[in-house]
């Protein structure tokens, strides 16, 4: 079931990644942030798919987070939440540090791991509906360092210890202002608007966008120097084909066709 409830569609350069889980708003169970961790390596691994569009099925939610019905099985121990946590955390890690530009359509609910699954990615379009909030103090758990750091970084400390500790939702409107959400559409154009971003992207070199993503990855990770790895992957990008048809494209006054 849970091939059906995660999977991949590809349109040209473009991905999409599907939350099918409809009948409970897209919450995501154990088994499906174990898959999350595989299907995302394999798109890593792909290099005909340049952006990762992330979404629910429908506009019943983008992903309500984690299946609180398999809490009292997979939650209620020391052992069983760790593995839980683990796992989820993972798939969330695996999207944070996901080497090509991602973009998480939000319709009408992002919850708890629905928003950490949101914040995983590089920009959030939401509908002028939606809904988005972190509920961790209604069912006493801690939330997770990883998730909170996330949290922190794109919206400050104030404004993550409100949500946090008063688990309110907040509308697309605040989300907005507090920089939680970058664009804001209407539930009929959103996908529309947020495919349109995902062509511009792609029509640029994979080499620059996915290098400089790992760059400021760095950054937010606390690096103030280039290591070897780092200094590497900039020079490299000179004597790629990216930089060659580049180059060509400017001095021949046209439009790059980048592969």
């Amino acid at each position: 079931m849970v091939s059906n409830e995660l999977y991949i569609e590809q349109d040209g350069p473009i991905a999409t990644l599907i939350i099918n889980r409809p009948e409970k708003r897209n919450a995501f169970t154990l088994a499906m942030f174990e898959r999350l961790t595989t299907i995302l390596e394999e798109i890593e691994n792909d290099p005909s798919i340049k952006v990762l569009l992330v979404r629910g099925v429908d506009e019943s939610a983008f992903a309500s987070g984690a299946d609180i019905s398999e809490f009292m099985d997979n939650r209620f121990s020391v052992e069983k939440a760790k593995h839980y946590n683990d796992k989820a955390l993972e798939g969330i890690d695996k999207l944070t540090r996901f080497k090509k530009p991602t973009i998480a359509v939000i319709r009408s609910f992002a919850i708890g791991g629905g928003l950490e699954l949101a914040n995983a990615c590089d920009f959030r379009f939401a509908s002028e509906d939606s809904r988005l909030g972190i509920t961790a103090s209604r069912v006493g758990i801690v939330y997770n360092l990883a998730s909170t750091k996330r949290l922190v970084d794109i919206i400050g400390p104030a404004k993550a210890k409100e949500l946090l500790f008063t688990s309110k939702l907040i509308s697309a409107k605040e989300s907005q202002e507090i920089g939680l959400v970058h664009y804001i559409y209407s539930g009929e154009t959103v996908l529309d608007e947020a495919t349109a971003f995902a062509s511009l992207i792609s029509s640029r070199s994979s080499v620059a966008n996915n290098g400089m993503k790992q760059v400021i990855r760095a950054i937010l990770d606390g690096a103030n120097e280039e290591d070897e790895e780092l200094s590497n992957l900039i020079l490299e990008s000179f004597h790629s084909e990216d930089y060659i048809e580049g180059i060509n494209a400017f001095l021949e006054k046209r439009k790059p066709n980048f592969n």
